[in-house]
């Protein structure tokens, strides 16, 4: 089974999402995507500056397997992406929630409350796999 720390918010489209103190959001795929996913050769990151939509397709995630687009939690926009992808993609794959792929400032910082918890993204997994 895959890991859900308790602490982070989610989507169904497996991405996860750590709110810091400043109300600035962190994000990144989640064990059971990368694990999915299998070994990654290859992570684009949103521009620094780009204006997002809730739900829009904002990066790009590339395996041997597959390429799989990662989906923006929340409004907002991109205050930074994580460069070292660039060079170590696998990173993701040793510490899916140890390494994030952007951070942004929501537009509107009651969205980042309705997205999923622990226990309702576990249920996701349950119903994905039946």
């Amino acid at each position: 089974m895959s890991k859900v720390p308790p602490d982070l918010k989610y989507t169904k489209s497996h991405e996860w999402v750590k709110v810091g103190s400043d109300g600035v959001v962190t994000v990144g795929i989640t064990d059971h995507a990368q694990e999915a996913l299998g070994d990654l050769v290859y992570v684009e990151a949103p521009q620094k500056g780009r204006k997002l939509k809730a739900g829009e397709a904002c990066a790009v995630v590339e395996s041997v397997k597959a390429a799989s687009d990662l989906y923006s939690p929340v409004g907002g926009e991109v205050l930074e992406s994580n460069a070292t992808l660039a060079d170590a993609p696998e990173k993701i794959n040793q510490d899916p929630y140890g390494t994030w792929i952007m951070r942004l400032k929501p537009a509107n910082a009651a969205d980042v409350n309705a997205l999923l918890d622990a226990k309702a993204y576990e249920q996701v997994l349950v119903d994905e796999a039946h």
